[in-house]
């Protein structure tokens, strides 16, 4: 009987260690150095890009969160991210190492010292240069930058919004797509679009969104799609070639008094990625770090 068992045993551990396509965490710890990860060494060329949204969604006194302020989840966020980044590059076989990592804001700070650091998060590994040490100091030189970013803006207190319209109509093919590689953007925001300086309409099209907005559209009611499917509402489209980028977007926190407000911006966000043929996108709300680990790991690592 203890014979039949053991091999039993055998057989589950062997069906199990089978699985090579996707990150398998071994334990509850954090750090590279505890953890084991099955990746499968054939992996694409990564190129991912953060955009943040730095507007007054991160003000923790006027948005406060008993759980965990917004620009926490943020950092926790950004941590998932540029971990699973590691996690890549550190799997791949060397001579086969050409990944990417960056971070965007828009508009740019107007502190030079700020940029120079944002500059440096800009970060590329080849077979030259993927040595261990560098790879693992990837997140801890992201925790710390992206803590400074955070921490500057707050302390400024002088929020003007974030174009991402903007930088979709202008920089998002240029700064996020590069030939030969998996093209991914992931965006930090609340799901508000709103910047003084993009303030375009075209009858029900808009390029921006706020909670008055949708009030004013009359997207606050149960006939909310009708309205937008039969008027047209939605963010004007001034492109349609992004079919090599995939988008994952985090953070979405819609107004509470609305029951319908989630429903409506979600469907301004899929209708617009849709228009400019993204290649795959995914849509979530601002969830404890803890609970969105996961989720951003499989996301990256899914190839």
């Amino acid at each position: 009987m203890m014979k039949h068992l053991c091999l039993l045993f055998v057989m589950i551990y062997a069906l199990n260690s089978c699985k090579s396509d996707s990150y398998e965490k071994i334990n509850n710890t954090s750090t590279l150095e505890e953890e084991v990860i099955k990746l499968s060494p054939n992996r694409p060329n990564l190129n991912i890009s953060i955009l943040v949204d730095l507007s007054d969604r991160i003000n923790p006194n006027k948005y406060p969160n008993p759980a965990m302020n917004y620009f926490e989840r943020d950092l926790g966020y950004i941590h998932s991210i540029v971990q699973s980044f590691e996690w890549h590059v550190r799997n791949k076989r060397s001579l086969k190492i050409n990944d990417h990592i960056q971070l965007y804001i828009d508009p740019e700070p107007a502190d030079n010292e700020l940029n120079e650091k944002i500059n440096s998060l800009n970060i590329t590994f080849t077979k030259d240069n993927a040595k261990r040490e560098l790879i693992k100091n990837t997140s801890t030189l992201y925790d710390s930058i992206s803590k400074t970013i955070y921490k500057s803006a707050i302390d400024d207190d002088n929020y003007v919004g974030s174009d991402i319209w903007g930088f979709f109509k202008t920089n998002v093919k240029d700064f996020c797509v590069q030939k030969d590689h998996r093209n991914i953007l992931v965006i930090l925001t609340d799901g508000y679009l709103y910047h003084k300086d993009s303030r375009q309409k075209e009858k029900n099209l808009t390029s921006y969104l706020t909670p008055q907005d949708i009030r004013r559209f009359k997207l606050n009611k149960s006939n909310w799609k009708d309205r937008i499917q039969n008027q047209n509402f939605g963010f004007i489209t001034g492109r349609d070639d992004l079919g090599e980028l995939e988008i994952l977007v985090l953070g979405l926190n819609p107004d509470t008094k609305n029951p319908y407000e989630l429903d409506v911006i979600s469907q301004y966000w899929s209708d617009w990625f849709t228009k400019m043929n993204v290649k795959q996108f995914e849509l979530k709300t601002a969830n404890l770090p803890a609970n969105m680990d996961k989720l951003i790991k499989e996301f990256i690592l899914q190839k």
